[in-house]
Protein backbone atom coordinates (compact mmCIF):
# COMPACT_ATOMS: atom_id res chain seq x y z
CA UNK A 1 0.00 0.00 0.00
CA UNK A 2 1.46 3.24 -0.95
CA UNK A 3 0.95 5.58 1.68
CA UNK A 4 2.70 8.55 0.16
CA UNK A 5 0.25 8.46 -2.38
CA UNK A 6 -2.98 8.17 -0.41
CA UNK A 7 -1.60 11.28 1.57
CA UNK A 8 -0.73 13.52 -1.28
CA UNK A 9 -4.23 12.49 -2.59
CA UNK A 10 -6.13 13.64 0.35
CA UNK A 11 -6.27 17.01 0.56
CA UNK A 12 -7.70 17.36 -3.46
CA UNK A 13 -10.06 15.28 -2.61
CA UNK A 14 -11.01 16.94 0.21
CA UNK A 15 -11.61 19.86 -1.46
CA UNK A 16 -13.66 18.34 -4.15
CA UNK A 17 -16.07 16.96 -1.99
CA UNK A 18 -16.42 20.24 0.05
CA UNK A 19 -16.76 22.17 -3.23
CA UNK A 20 -19.92 19.80 -4.22
CA UNK A 21 -21.37 20.87 -1.22
CA UNK A 22 -20.44 18.36 1.83
CA UNK A 23 -19.50 20.45 4.99
CA UNK A 24 -16.63 19.50 6.20
CA UNK A 25 -16.48 17.82 8.84
CA UNK A 26 -19.01 15.07 7.20
CA UNK A 27 -16.65 15.44 4.21
CA UNK A 28 -13.34 14.65 6.30
CA UNK A 29 -15.74 11.68 7.87
CA UNK A 30 -16.33 10.25 4.18
CA UNK A 31 -13.07 10.36 3.50
CA UNK A 32 -11.48 8.67 6.39
CA UNK A 33 -14.09 5.49 5.39
CA UNK A 34 -12.84 6.04 1.90
CA UNK A 35 -9.28 5.45 2.74
CA UNK A 36 -10.02 2.68 4.74
CA UNK A 37 -11.48 0.95 2.09
CA UNK A 38 -8.61 1.99 -0.32
CA UNK A 39 -5.86 0.28 2.54
CA UNK A 40 -8.21 -3.30 2.00
CA UNK A 41 -8.63 -3.14 -1.54
CA UNK A 42 -5.99 -1.55 -3.28
CA UNK A 43 -3.08 -4.07 -2.35
CA UNK A 44 -5.37 -6.79 -4.30
CA UNK A 45 -6.92 -4.64 -6.55
CA UNK A 46 -4.96 -0.22 -7.81
CA UNK A 47 -7.57 1.50 -9.64
CA UNK A 48 -5.95 2.97 -12.88
CA UNK A 49 -7.60 6.31 -10.98
CA UNK A 50 -6.85 6.37 -7.57
CA UNK A 51 -8.32 9.79 -7.06
CA UNK A 52 -11.38 9.78 -9.10
CA UNK A 53 -11.81 6.31 -7.36
CA UNK A 54 -11.41 8.16 -3.93
CA UNK A 55 -13.68 11.01 -4.90
CA UNK A 56 -16.49 8.42 -5.61
CA UNK A 57 -16.21 6.10 -2.66
CA UNK A 58 -16.11 8.96 -0.60
CA UNK A 59 -19.06 10.43 -2.35
CA UNK A 60 -21.09 7.48 -1.83
CA UNK A 61 -20.47 7.09 1.88
CA UNK A 62 -20.95 11.23 2.27
CA UNK A 63 -24.68 10.78 0.17
CA UNK A 64 -25.05 7.56 2.56
CA UNK A 65 -24.58 9.40 5.67
CA UNK A 66 -27.01 12.49 4.20
CA UNK A 67 -29.62 9.90 3.37
CA UNK A 68 -30.27 9.31 7.07
CA UNK A 69 -29.33 12.84 8.58
CA UNK A 70 -32.33 15.21 9.52
CA UNK A 71 -31.06 17.28 7.48
CA UNK A 72 -31.83 14.35 4.06
CA UNK A 73 -34.05 17.09 2.69
CA UNK A 74 -31.85 19.99 1.98
CA UNK A 75 -29.10 17.25 0.58
CA UNK A 76 -31.40 16.00 -1.89
CA UNK A 77 -30.34 17.79 -4.37
CA UNK A 78 -27.21 17.03 -4.37
CA UNK A 79 -27.91 12.64 -5.00
CA UNK A 80 -28.63 13.26 -8.16
CA UNK A 81 -24.86 14.90 -8.67
CA UNK A 82 -22.92 11.67 -7.78
CA UNK A 83 -19.59 11.65 -9.82
CA UNK A 84 -19.24 9.07 -12.25
CA UNK A 85 -15.81 6.58 -11.84
CA UNK A 86 -13.08 7.90 -13.45
CA UNK A 87 -10.71 10.50 -13.79
CA UNK A 88 -10.77 13.39 -11.55
CA UNK A 89 -10.22 17.17 -12.15
CA UNK A 90 -6.48 17.49 -12.04
CA UNK A 91 -6.86 20.83 -10.71
CA UNK A 92 -4.40 21.62 -7.71
CA UNK A 93 -7.08 22.78 -4.04
CA UNK A 94 -4.66 22.47 -1.22
CA UNK A 95 -3.91 25.87 -0.84
CA UNK A 96 -7.61 27.12 -1.52
CA UNK A 97 -8.46 24.27 1.40
CA UNK A 98 -5.80 25.59 3.64
CA UNK A 99 -8.04 29.22 3.75
CA UNK A 100 -11.02 27.65 4.01
CA UNK A 101 -9.87 25.54 6.91
CA UNK A 102 -9.09 29.36 8.75
CA UNK A 103 -12.77 29.75 8.67
CA UNK A 104 -13.99 33.12 10.57
CA UNK A 105 -15.94 30.98 12.67
CA UNK A 106 -12.98 29.16 14.71
CA UNK A 107 -10.08 30.48 16.54
CA UNK A 108 -6.57 30.76 15.21
CA UNK A 109 -5.45 27.65 16.95
CA UNK A 110 -8.57 25.69 16.86
CA UNK A 111 -8.49 26.39 12.43
CA UNK A 112 -4.45 25.84 13.14
CA UNK A 113 -4.87 22.60 14.30
CA UNK A 114 -8.30 21.74 12.62
CA UNK A 115 -6.45 21.80 9.15
CA UNK A 116 -3.01 20.24 9.68
CA UNK A 117 -5.06 17.41 11.03
CA UNK A 118 -7.73 17.11 8.20
CA UNK A 119 -5.02 18.84 5.35
CA UNK A 120 -1.92 18.50 6.49
CA UNK A 121 -2.01 14.41 7.15
CA UNK A 122 -0.57 15.45 10.53
CA UNK A 123 -1.64 13.11 13.70
CA UNK A 124 -3.22 14.23 16.95
CA UNK A 125 0.21 13.47 18.80
CA UNK A 126 2.13 15.83 16.59
CA UNK A 127 -0.04 18.49 16.31
CA UNK A 128 -0.05 18.26 20.23
CA UNK A 129 3.42 18.23 20.65
CA UNK A 130 3.70 21.53 18.35
CA UNK A 131 1.36 23.36 20.85
CA UNK A 132 2.96 21.96 23.49
CA UNK A 133 -0.01 20.24 24.95
CA UNK A 134 -1.53 17.41 25.83
CA UNK A 135 -2.70 14.94 23.23
CA UNK A 136 -6.05 14.58 24.74
CA UNK A 137 -6.56 18.29 24.83
CA UNK A 138 -5.44 18.48 21.43
CA UNK A 139 -8.31 15.72 20.13
CA UNK A 140 -10.64 18.25 22.30
CA UNK A 141 -9.93 20.94 20.60
CA UNK A 142 -10.15 19.42 17.19
CA UNK A 143 -13.00 17.74 18.19
CA UNK A 144 -14.93 21.39 18.87
CA UNK A 145 -13.42 22.84 15.52
CA UNK A 146 -15.24 19.93 13.54
CA UNK A 147 -18.36 20.85 15.28
CA UNK A 148 -18.41 24.40 14.95
CA UNK A 149 -17.76 24.07 11.55
CA UNK A 150 -20.28 21.15 10.79
CA UNK A 151 -22.70 22.68 8.42
CA UNK A 152 -21.21 25.84 8.00
CA UNK A 153 -20.71 27.06 3.96
CA UNK A 154 -16.91 27.93 3.75
CA UNK A 155 -17.69 30.36 1.33
CA UNK A 156 -15.70 33.04 3.83
CA UNK A 157 -12.02 31.84 3.48
CA UNK A 158 -10.09 33.01 6.79
CA UNK A 159 -6.82 35.01 7.15
CA UNK A 160 -3.12 34.73 5.55
CA UNK A 161 -1.50 34.81 9.37
CA UNK A 162 -3.77 31.63 9.92
CA UNK A 163 -2.58 30.08 6.91
CA UNK A 164 0.89 31.03 7.14
CA UNK A 165 0.92 29.21 10.94
CA UNK A 166 0.07 26.26 9.30
CA UNK A 167 2.11 25.91 6.60
CA UNK A 168 4.74 27.16 8.98
CA UNK A 169 4.27 24.09 11.69
CA UNK A 170 3.37 21.40 8.45
CA UNK A 171 6.92 22.23 7.48
CA UNK A 172 8.69 21.85 10.91
CA UNK A 173 6.79 17.99 11.05
CA UNK A 174 7.92 17.54 7.54
CA UNK A 175 11.28 18.84 8.63
CA UNK A 176 11.53 16.79 11.34
CA UNK A 177 11.37 13.80 9.57
CA UNK A 178 8.07 12.35 11.38
CA UNK A 179 6.81 13.00 8.00
CA UNK A 180 8.14 14.29 4.18
CA UNK A 181 5.92 17.48 4.57
CA UNK A 182 8.37 19.72 3.92
CA UNK A 183 8.84 20.33 0.64
CA UNK A 184 4.89 20.33 0.23
CA UNK A 185 4.61 23.36 2.64
CA UNK A 186 7.34 25.31 0.51
CA UNK A 187 5.28 24.36 -2.89
CA UNK A 188 1.78 25.57 -1.29
CA UNK A 189 4.41 28.84 0.34
CA UNK A 190 5.65 29.49 -2.98
CA UNK A 191 1.96 29.63 -4.54
CA UNK A 192 1.39 31.63 -2.06
CA UNK A 193 3.67 34.01 -2.51
CA UNK A 194 3.15 34.41 -5.85
CA UNK A 195 -0.72 35.05 -5.31
CA UNK A 196 -0.21 37.79 -2.15
CA UNK A 197 2.24 40.83 -1.87
CA UNK A 198 2.40 40.28 2.03
CA UNK A 199 6.21 40.76 3.87
CA UNK A 200 5.31 37.85 5.83
CA UNK A 201 4.64 35.50 3.21
CA UNK A 202 8.40 36.04 1.64
CA UNK A 203 9.81 35.83 5.08
CA UNK A 204 7.84 32.67 5.49
CA UNK A 205 9.34 31.22 2.32
CA UNK A 206 12.64 32.45 2.97
CA UNK A 207 12.77 30.96 6.46
CA UNK A 208 11.78 27.22 4.56
CA UNK A 209 14.60 27.80 1.90
CA UNK A 210 17.05 28.42 4.20
CA UNK A 211 16.47 25.59 6.37
CA UNK A 212 16.24 23.08 4.04
CA UNK A 213 19.08 24.04 1.85
CA UNK A 214 20.52 22.52 5.26
CA UNK A 215 18.72 18.89 5.39
CA UNK A 216 21.19 16.85 3.55
CA UNK A 217 23.91 18.01 5.97
CA UNK A 218 21.23 17.17 9.18
CA UNK A 219 21.80 13.66 9.18
CA UNK A 220 25.32 10.87 8.94
CA UNK A 221 26.01 8.10 6.86
CA UNK A 222 24.36 6.21 9.94
CA UNK A 223 20.91 8.70 9.98
CA UNK A 224 22.12 10.05 13.13
CA UNK A 225 21.64 14.15 14.05
CA UNK A 226 24.45 15.99 13.02
CA UNK A 227 24.27 19.19 15.26
CA UNK A 228 24.48 22.94 13.09
CA UNK A 229 27.73 23.34 14.28
CA UNK A 230 29.02 20.08 13.17
CA UNK A 231 27.38 20.06 9.55
CA UNK A 232 29.34 19.68 6.48
CA UNK A 233 28.81 23.46 5.19
CA UNK A 234 29.79 21.86 2.08
CA UNK A 235 26.80 19.73 1.53
CA UNK A 236 24.50 23.43 2.08
CA UNK A 237 22.48 24.06 -1.10
CA UNK A 238 24.22 27.56 -1.82
CA UNK A 239 21.47 28.18 -4.41
CA UNK A 240 18.71 27.44 -2.25
CA UNK A 241 20.35 29.85 0.59
CA UNK A 242 21.02 32.48 -2.36
CA UNK A 243 17.02 32.66 -3.10
CA UNK A 244 15.98 32.63 0.31
CA UNK A 245 18.41 35.76 1.31
CA UNK A 246 17.48 37.54 -1.67
CA UNK A 247 13.60 37.29 -0.72
CA UNK A 248 14.33 37.84 2.80
CA UNK A 249 15.97 40.92 1.65
CA UNK A 250 13.58 42.09 -0.19
CA UNK A 251 10.88 41.53 2.66
CA UNK A 252 13.17 43.34 5.23
CA UNK A 253 13.21 46.90 2.99
CA UNK A 254 9.69 47.20 3.23
CA UNK A 255 9.84 47.64 6.90
CA UNK A 256 7.29 45.53 7.98
CA UNK A 257 8.99 43.23 10.17
CA UNK A 258 7.29 40.03 11.12
CA UNK A 259 8.15 36.61 13.26
CA UNK A 260 9.14 34.79 10.40
CA UNK A 261 10.70 37.85 8.75
CA UNK A 262 12.67 38.00 11.75
CA UNK A 263 13.23 33.98 12.18
CA UNK A 264 14.43 34.13 8.67
CA UNK A 265 17.16 36.31 9.58
CA UNK A 266 18.56 34.31 12.14
CA UNK A 267 18.72 31.69 9.86
CA UNK A 268 20.51 33.33 7.22
CA UNK A 269 23.21 34.99 9.58
CA UNK A 270 23.89 31.07 10.03
CA UNK A 271 23.88 30.09 6.44
CA UNK A 272 26.26 33.03 6.13
CA UNK A 273 29.16 31.78 8.15
CA UNK A 274 31.35 30.19 6.48
CA UNK A 275 32.60 28.42 9.98
CA UNK A 276 30.35 27.60 12.72
CA UNK A 277 32.92 29.89 14.69
CA UNK A 278 32.54 32.64 12.56
CA UNK A 279 28.87 32.84 13.46
CA UNK A 280 27.91 36.65 14.63
CA UNK A 281 25.88 35.05 17.65
CA UNK A 282 25.72 39.38 18.85
CA UNK A 283 23.64 39.81 15.80
CA UNK A 284 21.42 36.79 16.31
CA UNK A 285 20.86 37.79 19.75
CA UNK A 286 19.52 40.87 18.83
CA UNK A 287 17.18 39.12 16.02
CA UNK A 288 16.12 36.89 18.96
CA UNK A 289 15.16 39.95 20.90
CA UNK A 290 12.72 41.21 18.63
CA UNK A 291 11.29 37.89 18.42
CA UNK A 292 10.75 37.67 21.99
CA UNK A 293 9.15 41.56 21.45
CA UNK A 294 6.77 40.17 18.77
CA UNK A 295 6.17 36.58 19.87
CA UNK A 296 6.52 36.61 23.73
CA UNK A 297 7.38 32.61 22.88
CA UNK A 298 9.11 30.30 25.54
CA UNK A 299 10.69 28.49 22.68
CA UNK A 300 12.19 31.62 21.15
CA UNK A 301 13.67 32.92 24.91
CA UNK A 302 15.02 29.50 25.00
CA UNK A 303 16.20 29.55 21.84
CA UNK A 304 17.55 32.79 22.52
CA UNK A 305 19.58 31.19 25.90
CA UNK A 306 21.76 29.06 23.37
CA UNK A 307 22.27 32.38 21.57
CA UNK A 308 23.54 33.96 24.78
CA UNK A 309 25.65 31.17 25.88
CA UNK A 310 27.77 31.58 22.36
CA UNK A 311 27.95 35.40 22.22
CA UNK A 312 28.80 36.24 26.07
CA UNK A 313 29.56 32.84 26.98
CA UNK A 314 27.52 29.44 28.96
CA UNK A 315 27.12 31.17 32.35
CA UNK A 316 25.26 34.04 30.63
CA UNK A 317 23.38 31.21 28.52
CA UNK A 318 22.77 29.33 31.49
CA UNK A 319 21.53 32.48 33.36
CA UNK A 320 18.98 32.81 30.74
CA UNK A 321 17.86 29.56 31.00
CA UNK A 322 17.12 29.57 34.56
CA UNK A 323 14.30 32.11 33.86
CA UNK A 324 12.86 30.03 31.58
CA UNK A 325 9.89 26.83 32.72
CA UNK A 326 12.17 23.63 32.73
CA UNK A 327 9.26 21.63 31.66
CA UNK A 328 9.87 22.88 28.25
CA UNK A 329 10.46 20.71 25.75
CA UNK A 330 14.91 20.87 25.04
CA UNK A 331 15.33 22.84 28.46
CA UNK A 332 17.39 20.19 29.43
CA UNK A 333 19.19 19.14 26.74
CA UNK A 334 19.77 23.16 26.21
CA UNK A 335 21.00 23.16 29.75
CA UNK A 336 23.05 19.98 29.45
CA UNK A 337 24.55 21.67 25.91
CA UNK A 338 25.53 24.89 27.92
CA UNK A 339 27.51 23.08 30.70
CA UNK A 340 29.21 20.77 28.66
CA UNK A 341 30.48 24.38 27.16
CA UNK A 342 30.75 25.49 30.91
CA UNK A 343 33.46 22.39 31.36
CA UNK A 344 30.96 20.93 33.41
CA UNK A 345 31.16 17.70 32.47
CA UNK A 346 29.32 15.68 35.23
CA UNK A 347 26.16 17.56 34.99
CA UNK A 348 26.09 17.93 31.22
CA UNK A 349 26.70 14.08 31.00
CA UNK A 350 23.38 13.70 33.46
CA UNK A 351 21.65 16.15 31.84
CA UNK A 352 21.88 14.69 28.23
CA UNK A 353 21.09 11.55 29.43
CA UNK A 354 17.76 12.97 30.98
CA UNK A 355 16.89 15.11 28.41
CA UNK A 356 17.31 11.39 26.25
CA UNK A 357 14.53 10.00 27.93
CA UNK A 358 12.62 12.80 27.49
CA UNK A 359 13.19 12.94 23.46
CA UNK A 360 10.53 12.87 21.22
CA UNK A 361 11.77 10.87 18.43
CA UNK A 362 14.45 8.42 18.27
CA UNK A 363 17.02 10.60 16.36
CA UNK A 364 17.00 13.04 18.82
CA UNK A 365 17.03 9.99 21.78
CA UNK A 366 20.12 8.54 20.10
CA UNK A 367 21.84 11.59 19.42
CA UNK A 368 21.16 12.76 22.82
CA UNK A 369 22.39 9.37 24.41
CA UNK A 370 25.39 9.58 22.32
CA UNK A 371 26.30 12.62 23.87
CA UNK A 372 25.97 11.96 27.14
CA UNK A 373 27.85 8.39 26.89
CA UNK A 374 30.87 10.44 24.71
CA UNK A 375 31.19 12.59 28.33
CA UNK A 376 31.30 9.78 30.43
CA UNK A 377 33.91 8.33 28.45
CA UNK A 378 35.86 11.48 28.71
CA UNK A 379 35.46 12.14 32.58
CA UNK A 380 36.84 8.35 33.04
CA UNK A 381 39.92 8.47 30.53
CA UNK A 382 40.84 12.10 31.21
Amino acid sequence: MNEALLRSLTPNVLAVLVRRGADFAAAEDALQEALVEAVRVWPADMPREPKGWLVTVAWRRYLDAARSDTARRRREDLVEEEPAPGPAPGVDDTLRLYFLCAHPALTASSAVALTLRAVGGLTTRQIARAYLVPEATMAQRISRAKRTVSGVRFDRPGDVATVLRVLYLVFNEGYSGDVDLAAEAIRLTRQLAASIDHPEVAGLLALMLLHHARRSARTGPDGGLVPLAEQDRGRWDTAMIAEGVAILQAALARDRLGEFQAQAAIAALHADAPTAGETDWVQIVEWYDELVRLTDSPVVRLNRAVAVGEADGPRAGLAALAALDDALPRHTAVAAYLHERDGDLETAARLYAEAARKASNLAERDHLTRRAARLTQLRRTG
